[in-house]
């Protein structure tokens, strides 16, 4: 897969974690005509999903990955740094976090030891049923399984600096280990936002791939609208930064740019939230080419706060029904805490364009609307939300 990327973005350091081909796109048959179900004649969406959870052989496969793939050579540059080698990684998340997942297991790949920092505070626990249970199983029972030193601690993460981390660090170092922190989501990393502005160019390379083989059955032959959660932030930023770099790099003056929608997945306000990723977004364009002011605008950002529920990890009675409505249609196996929020402010979204008859042309009348899910990965957490589910079904 030659992803044509440029020179200054293409010299930067990768360890490939992913298959050596994109992770698959496909269609949504029946969520799409769910969505249609209140639509006017005339009016199409069509719905695809990019299976980020299937696009490589580790555990529990999903978007943090992809973020390693560019901080991995900076673990293994640190010796040369500071003349000694990291001996273990450390982390923070909730409880049920898919993202420490991911580092305990990138410390197996790296014969590294891990520490990872389960914040009681920050999830489903303070709602679950059965609480002894919920910090056993699921994403916590995984961290263990790969090998991770486990902790949960009633401080809450900050959510921006090391905070109750900083004594846990020095207590390491006294202890002669060298720890590399990274940051929840990986979003704070310098080089957290590389691996989605590395997406963006697979993407498109997936469209051309699509019209050669005729897959587009409706619209511009191009995904107008991509939809994906927002979080800790980066993989939103570096889709925005990655996408901003190729129109730069091949204008079209016939098509509108494409418009990447993050659902926030928090309570946060939403204005710090777009500071964020205008701050995020910059920060991974200015690494891969771009003039990090100019081309990046808070125009482009993008940000739908309606689906957030009660609060981050908390399940509420529409993201079950959505998680039940995408595997009982498509198949579709969604987790609680991301993508079924997103799903959901995906399907919101299409059925307010097919009622009003937004989607029959788009502003250059070349037909219909192409909207794209990423999927993050984060099945693994569904069975800790067992005793909690509020379906009657």
């Amino acid at each position: 897969m030659n992803l044509n990327l440029p020179s200054q973005f293409g010299k930067i350091p990768r360890h490939a974690l992913s298959y050596s081909w994109p992770s698959p796109i496909h269609l949504l048959p029946k969520l799409t005509e769910t969505a249609h179900s209140q639509g006017q004649d005339g009016s199409r969406v069509a719905l695809w999903v990019k299976r980020e959870d299937q696009a490589g052989p580790l555990a529990c496969y999903g978007n943090k990955y992809r973020k390693f793939e560019y901080i991995i050579p900076d673990i293994l540059a640190q010796k040369q740094k500071h003349g000694r080698a990291p001996t273990m990684l450390v982390t923070e998340g909730g409880t049920q976090s898919n993202h420490t997942v991911q580092v305990a297991s990138i410390a197996r790949v790296l014969d590294l030891k891990c520490i990872v920092l389960l914040h009681k505070g920050i999830g489903g626990l303070r709602k679950a049923g059965d609480k002894e249970a919920f910090i056993k199983v699921g994403n916590v029972q995984l961290n263990r399984l790969l090998g991770a030193d486990v902790r949960l601690t009633d401080e809450r993460d900050t959510g921006d600096e090391k905070g109750p981390l900083i004594p846990l660090l020095d207590e390491l170092r006294a202890q002669g280990e060298v720890p590399y922190w990274i940051s929840s989501g990986a979003s704070l990393h310098p080089l957290g936002g590389l691996g989605y502005a590395r997406c963006a160019f697979e993407i498109e390379f997936q469209e051309q791939q699509m019209v050669r083989e005729a897959q587009f059955v409706t619209g511009t032959n191009r995904f107008d609208y991509i939809f994906v959660a927002c979080g800790s932030g980066s993989t939103l930023a570096g889709l925005i930064a990655g996408f901003k770099l190729l129109e730069k790099l091949k204008p079209d003056a016939d098509q509108p740019p494409r418009k990447i929608i993050g659902v926030l997945v928090s309570r946060k306000s939403r204005s710090s939230q777009e500071d964020r990723i205008l701050r995020l977004s910059r920060m991974a364009g200015q690494l891969v080419g771009l003039d990090a002011e100019t081309d990046i605008t808070p125009d482009d950002i993008h940000l739908d706060d309606r689906f957030v529920g009660h609060a981050y990890g908390i399940l509420d009675s529409d993201t079950a029904a959505t998680v039940e409505l995408a595997a009982s249609t498509d198949a579709l196996v969604l987790d609680p805490v991301y993508t079924a929020k997103v799903m959901r402010g995906m399907m919101c979204w299409a059925r307010d364009r097919t009622a009003s008859g937004a989607t029959s042309r788009n502003a250059l009348g070349k037909g219909l609307t192409n909207a794209l899910f990423i999927h993050t990965g984060g099945q693994s957490a569904l069975n800790a939300y067992a005793d909690v589910w509020p379906s009657s079904t």
